[in-house]
C-alpha cells in the first residue's frame, strides 16, 4: 500500500473511533507544500507510443494535489531526434527545477532532451526504455525475450513513405493494459497515438542524460511490451533507483497512478 493510501486508511479508522461520520483528506496548498529549500520542481510527463497525454490524468491528479506544477507534454512519436528537439524546446521555457518523466518510448525521448539542461534534476523512467548511444527501441526490445508487441502491431502506410504502427484494438488490453479495467482499456485502445516505424528504429544519438542526471525507474514486472528484464537492465546500467511493481502491465502509470506519483515525488525530494 502506498503512503497516501495508508494515510487515508488511518484517517478512516480514526473517524470510526471518534464517531465522526466521514473524513475528508485535505491536500496542502501550494504555499504549504513549498519547502524552505525552494519551490517544488515542475514535473514534465512524456507519454510513449500507443498512448497520449491523457493517460497521465491519474498521476497528474495526485501530483497537483501534492502541490507540484505539472506539464503533460505531447510527444509526436515521429522520430527520436525530432521528438526530443520538440521536448527540449518546451523544457527551455520552464523556469526552475524540473523532474522529467518518460513512459515506454518516452524514455528514448527524455534521455536525449534532458542533455545539457541544468534545470532537469531527475529523470524518472516508467516501464520505459533507458537507451545508450546507438540503441533504438526495437534493438533494445529484442535484447531480452518476453515482448509480444510485434505480432500485435498493425501498419498504416503514409504518403511520405513512412509507416504508422498501431496496436490492434482487439489485442490492446492483453498487450498493453492487462491490469486496467476493460472499459478504460477500450478507451485507451481507441484513442491510442501511433508511432512511426522509423521512430522505433531510430537510434539515440549523443551521450544519454542518465549518465549525468540521477534516475529513478518504475519496473512493471508483468510487462508484455518492454520485458521486465530489459527494464532492470536499463536501471542497473544507469545506477538508478528501482521501484518494482509486481503484476503490473505496461500501462502501470494508469493502473497504479498513486505508486507512479509516489516515485516521482521521491525523485523530486531526493534531488532537491
Amino acid at each position: 500500500m502506498s503512503p497516501r493510501k495508508k494515510f487515508l486508511a488511518m484517517g478512516v479508522a480514526a473517524a470510526a473511533v471518534l464517531g465522526v461520520a466521514s473524513v475528508t483528506a485535505i491536500a496542502p496548498s501550494a504555499a504549504q507544500a513549498t519547502h524552505s529549500r525552494g519551490p517544488k520542481p515542475t514535473v514534465v510527463l512524456v507519454h510513449g507510443a500507443f498512448a497520449d497525454s491523457g493517460g497521465w490524468n491519474g498521476v497528474t491528479r495526485e501530483l497537483l494535489r501534492d502541490g507540484y506544477p505539472v506539464v503533460a507534454a505531447p510527444n509526436p512519436l515521429r522520430g527520436v531526434a525530432s521528438d526530443a528537439a520538440q521536448l527540449k524546446a518546451k523544457l527551455a521555457q520552464i523556469d526552475g527545477p524540473i523532474v522529467l518523466v518518460g513512459h515506454s518510448y518516452g524514455g528514448m525521448v527524455i534521455s536525449t532532451a534532458a542533455t545539457g539542461n541544468p534545470n532537469v534534476k531527475a529523470l524518472v523512467y516508467i516501464a520505459a526504455f533507458t537507451p545508450d548511444q546507438g540503441e533504438s527501441a526495437f534493438t533494445l526490445a529484442s535484447k531480452f525475450e518476453g515482448s509480444t508487441l510485434p505480432e500485435t502491431l498493425r501498419p498504416v502506410p503514409l504518403p511520405d513513405g513512412n509507416v504508422d504502427l498501431y496496436v490492434d484494438q482487439q489485442l490492446f488490453r492483453q498487450q498493453f493494459a492487462a491490469d486496467v479495467p476493460a472499459g478504460e482499456a477500450a478507451l485507451m485502445a481507441a484513442t491510442q497515438r501511433p508511432a512511426t516505424a522509423a521512430a522505433l528504429n531510430e537510434a539515440a544519438a549523443g551521450e544519454p542524460a542518465w549518465r549525468t542526471i540521477p534516475s529513478y525507474h518504475l519496473i512493471a514486472e508483468a510487462d508484455r511490451t518492454i520485458p521486465a528484464k530489459l527494464q532492470h537492465f536499463g536501471a542497473d546500467r544507469a545506477h538508478g533507483v528501482k521501484q518494482r511493481e509486481k503484476g503490473a502491465s505496461h500501462a502501470v502509470f494508469v493502473s497504479r497512478a498513486d505508486d507512479t506519483a509516489d516515485l516521482i515525488e521521491r525523485a523530486a525530494r531526493e534531488t532537491d
